[in-house]
C-alpha cells in the first residue's frame, strides 16, 4: 500500500521566484540569436533635453547575440543597474521595520478600527484614489516603492494579507499612473513629440472620465478581494506562506486593546509629514530615488531617537530589515538583466520596427485597437514611460496619419499600452513582487483578471476615442 503510494505522481509545484525569472532571462537570451539586430537613429531634441527616434531611419547592424558568458555576465551587470532602486528599497524599508518596532502603526490601526469599526474597509479606497490621483497628476510611481510595507502591515492587521496591502499602493498608482490627466512624464512628453496640445476640453474631459472609470475598477477588484479573503482567510492566494519579515504585525482584536500613546501620536505625524514632502518634492522639486533615500534614512535615524532607541539599537533594526528585504531586491536586480540581454544585442528597435510595421497592414477599423496592443507588447521591452515615448511616440505619431486616426488617439493608445501593463509584464512586476515579498505566481493569481478587465476597458475606450474624435 505504501508502495503504491509513493509511486503517485507529485503534485507539481511552481518555480522559486528567481527559477522563473531566470527561465525568461533565458528565453530574452534566446530571442538575441533570433531577432535581426538593428538600430534607428536618434537626435537630441533640445526642448525636451532627449534624444528621439528618426523614423524610417531603422538600420540593421552586426549581429551580437548573448551567449552564455554574457548571460552570466548579465545578471551582474543588472544587479548593477538597479542600485539605485535596490538602495532605496533598502533604506524605505529601513524606516519601515523601524517604525513597526516603536508600534506606531499598530497603534494607528487599533485607533482607527476603533473609530471606524465595521467601516474599516473604507481605508482601501480612500488610500487608493490618494495614490491614484498622485499618479495620474504629477506621476508618481517608483518613489511609493518605499510605502508598500507600510500599508502591508496595515492591511494584514486588518485581517487582509500582504497583496491587498501592496494592491493600495502598487495597483492605485499604476493604475493613476497609466490613466494619466496631465502626468508630465508619459503624456507630457508623448504630447510635445507628437505636436498635440497636452490640454485641450474635449481631451481632458476624455482623460478624467478614462481616470474615474479605471480606478473604479481597480478599487472595486482590490476591495472583492479583501472582502473575499477576511470571510474565508484560506482563500488567499498567499494563505500559509511564511511571513516572518512581518512577525511584529499584530491581529485585529489585539490592536484594538492598544494605547496610542503621545510618542506614538508624534511619530505618526512624522510618517504622514514623510507622505507629504515626497509628494510635493518628487512634484515640485523633481526629487527621484537619491534624494527621497536621503528623506528615508534622516526619518530612520529621527524616528529611533525620538523613540529612545540607543545608536546599536537603529543600526541593528537597519540589518535587520536589509536581511528581510533581500529577497526582494535581489529580485529587482534580476529583473534588469532582461533590459541588460536585449540592449547588448540591438534587438530592442527591431522589436519595434516589427510590431509598428504590423499596425500599418492592419484594416483602418482595427488599427487604432492595434496600436494598443502593440504598445502593450512593446512595454516588455521597454518598461520606462519616458524612455518608451522618445522611442515610440516618432513613429507612432505619423504612423497614425497614415491609418486614419488622430495623434491624440495615438499618445492614448501609448498611455494605456505603456502603464497598465506595469502591472502585467515580469520586467516590472519583479520589482513590485519583490518588495512585496510575494511570488511572481501569486501575484499573477491576483492580477490577471484584473489586467483582463482592464485590457478590455481600454479597447472599448480606444474605440470610442476614435468614434468621438479626441
Amino acid at each position: 500500500m505504501e508502495a503504491n503510494k509513493s509511486k503517485k505522481k507529485k503534485k507539481f509545484e511552481m518555480p522559486h521566484a528567481y527559477v522563473i525569472l531566470l527561465i525568461i532571462i533565458v528565453f530574452c537570451t534566446l530571442l538575441t540569436w533570433i531577432l535581426p539586430a538593428g538600430t534607428f537613429e536618434r537626435v537630441e531634441n533640445a526642448e525636451l533635453g532627449r534624444e528621439l527616434v528618426v523614423p524610417g531611419s531603422y538600420q540593421p547592424v552586426d549581429a551580437s547575440p548573448v551567449g552564455a558568458w554574457g548571460f552570466f555576465m548579465a545578471l551582474y551587470e543588472g544587479m548593477v543597474n538597479a542600485g539605485d532602486i535596490i538602495f532605496f528599497v533598502l533604506f524605505a524599508s529601513g524606516y519601515v521595520f523601524l517604525l513597526m518596532k516603536t508600534g506606531t502603526l499598530n497603534a494607528m490601526v487599533g485607533s482607527i478600527l476603533r473609530t471606524l469599526g465595521k467601516r474599516d474597509y473604507l481605508l482601501i479606497p480612500i488610500f487608493m484614489v490618494v495614490f491614484g490621483v498622485a499618479g495620474s497628476t504629477f506621476g508618481m510611481y517608483e518613489e511609493t516603492y518605499g510605502l508598500i510595507p507600510a500599508f502591508i502591515v496595515i492591511a494584514m492587521t486588518l485581517g487582509y494579507d500582504r497583496l491587498v496591502g501592496g494592491g493600495i499602493v502598487f495597483v492605485s498608482v499604476a493604475t493613476g499612473f497609466a490613466a494619466a490627466t496631465i502626468n508630465p512624464f508619459t503624456i507630457g512628453i508623448a504630447s510635445s513629440i507628437a505636436g498635440i496640445p497636452l490640454v485641450s476640453p474635449r481631451l481632458t474631459l476624455f482623460r478624467i472620465v478614462t481616470f474615474v472609470l479605471f480606478m473604479a475598477l481597480s478599487i472595486s477588484y482590490v476591495m472583492w478581494y479583501a472582502a473575499r479573503i477576511r470571510k474565508d482567510p484560506a482563500k488567499s492566494y498567499v494563505y500559509g506562506e511564511k511571513q516572518h519579515e512581518y512577525k511584529d504585525v499584530l491581529s485585529r482584536e489585539e490592536v484594538m486593546k492598544l494605547p496610542f500613546t503621545p510618542q506614538q501620536k508624534i511619530t505618526l505625524v512624522g510618517f504622514v509629514l514623510l507622505i507629504v514632502i515626497i509628494a510635493y518634492t518628487v512634484g515640485a522639486l523633481g526629487f527621484y530615488l537619491q534624494e527621497l533615500s536621503a528623506l528615508f534614512i534622516i526619518w530612520m535615524i529621527a524616528t529611533g531617537i525620538l523613540n529612545k532607541m540607543s545608536s546599536k539599537e537603529i543600526a541593528e533594526s537597519f540589518v535587520e530589515s536589509s536581511s528581510a528585504a533581500i529577497y526582494g531586491v535581489l529580485l529587482i536586480g534580476l529583473s534588469r538583466s532582461i533590459e541588460v540581454i536585449m540592449s547588448q544585442a540591438n534587438v530592442i528597435d527591431t522589436a519595434v520596427l516589427y510590431l509598428s510595421n504590423i499596425i500599418q497592414n492592419m484594416p483602418h477599423s482595427v488599427s487604432a485597437i492595434g496600436m494598443l496592443v502593440v504598445q502593450n507588447l512593446i512595454n516588455f521591452f521597454i518598461p520606462s514611460g519616458s524612455g518608451q515615448a522618445v522611442v515610440m511616440m516618432p513613429i507612432m505619431a505619423p504612423l497614425s496619419d497614415l491609418i486614419g486616426v488622430s495623434r491624440e488617439v495615438a499618445v492614448t493608445a501609448y498611455q494605456f499600452g505603456d502603464g497598465f501593463s506595469n502591472m502585467f509584464w515580469p520586467t516590472a512586476v519583479a520589482v513590485e513582487c519583490g518588495i512585496m515579498g510575494v511570488g511572481m505566481d501569486k501575484w499573477y493569481k491576483f492580477i490577471t483578471p484584473l489586467f483582463g478587465m482592464m485590457f478590455i476597458l481600454q479597447a472599448i475606450l480606444i474605440v470610442v476615442a476614435v468614434m468621438i474624435g479626441i
